[in-house]
């Protein structure tokens, strides 16, 4: 797997956790007029869906698909929301091959949403898939369509939802914004008073887009007095867990490589001894980067691993 391929997904991941815990405030966001007739209580996700593309053969995976209630009604709808990181050019036709089949299986409306979140470019994206002939239209559907990097941060300033919070880090920012936006970012956060799972969710979301670098994060610090957070207890709350969460998501990364570096100079990695050192302290993970250079055989790793982890 390329690392380009590691950060969609786990792009993927986080847009997926954000949404699927906060589905109701992502629709009370970017759907009000969808409000009014969902019972919120009915709201349940269904397994992923997997397709194999007949044409190219690849096999794709539906992001979320919830079944919902009209209010006051015994009849349901499917919303499948589709959250896209890259530009594709076959997207829109995509999106109508998943409606097709999710018809087919569920016979059920469905509603389409794409989210689309790649930085660039900013040019306006398709919502409507056709097929046409000189004589007749054959086809016409559509999806609603968000797309962060058209979208304002500043719009979203007083909006009193956790979706807000974190996907403003998302939107169009110029770069001399960087660091209000994540302070405003958290300030909105604090508002909330979100229990510590989910404010831990959406600090994570907002740190993993909006990384600053130094001078930013002066900055940073000087709009975070402007705001009068640094005193606000629930702030510091959040950073806690927050800076707690950057050394899991830094050791986790430092396995990863070490790991990368075994495998490129042993050959593949028994899953076992994988485990293993997956669950080492992170003293004996910075030893190991260094004493590996040494190793010429996987016999070399077992008993390093022997002597040290004894």
């Amino acid at each position: 797997m390329t690392e380009n391929s590691e950060r969609v997904i786990e792009h993927d991941r986080l847009f997926k956790e954000l949404i699927s815990t906060f589905f109701w405030e992502f629709l009370e966001l970017f759907f009000p007029d969808l409000i009014p007739y969902i019972d919120q209580s009915s709201i349940t996700f269904l397994p992923q869906e997997v397709f194999i593309d007949l044409t190219s053969g690849n096999r794709r995976e539906v992001d979320l698909l919830a079944k919902v209630r009209f209010r006051e009604q015994e009849s349901f709808f499917l919303i499948h929301t589709e959250t896209q990181s890259y530009v594709q050019a076959d997207f829109a036709r995509r999106m109508f091959h998943y409606f097709a089949r999710l018809d087919e299986k569920y016979a059920l409306p469905v509603y389409p949403i794409a989210l689309f979140s790649f930085d660039t470019p900013q040019r306006l994206e398709p919502n409507n898939y056709q097929v046409e002939f000189p004589d007749r239209k054959v086809l016409e559907f559509s999806y609603a369509a968000i797309q962060l990097n058209r979208l304002n941060w500043r719009d979203f300033l007083r909006q009193q939802n956790p979706v807000a919070a974190a996907l403003m880090a998302k939107m169009r920012i110029e770069t001399q914004d960087r660091p209000q936006v994540k302070a405003e970012c958290l300030r909105l956060l604090v508002t909330l008073r979100l229990d510590p799972a989910r404010n831990q969710l959406i600090s994570g979301f907002i740190d993993s887009y909006l990384r600053l670098n130094s001078s930013e994060k002066v900055v940073f610090t000087e709009e975070l007095n402007r705001l009068g957070l640094i005193q606000e207890e629930r702030f510091m709350e959040i950073v806690t867990s927050w800076m707690e969460q950057g050394i899991e998501r830094g050791i986790e990364r430092e396995i990863t490589f070490i790991l990368r570096l075994l495998s490129r100079r042993l050959g593949t990695i028994n899953p076992e001894i994988q485990d293993q050192i997956r669950s080492l302290p992170i003293e004996l993970v910075e030893e190991l980067g260094e004493a590996l250079l040494d190793f010429e055989t996987e016999l070399d790793l077992l008993n390093w691993l022997a002597e040290n982890c004894s």
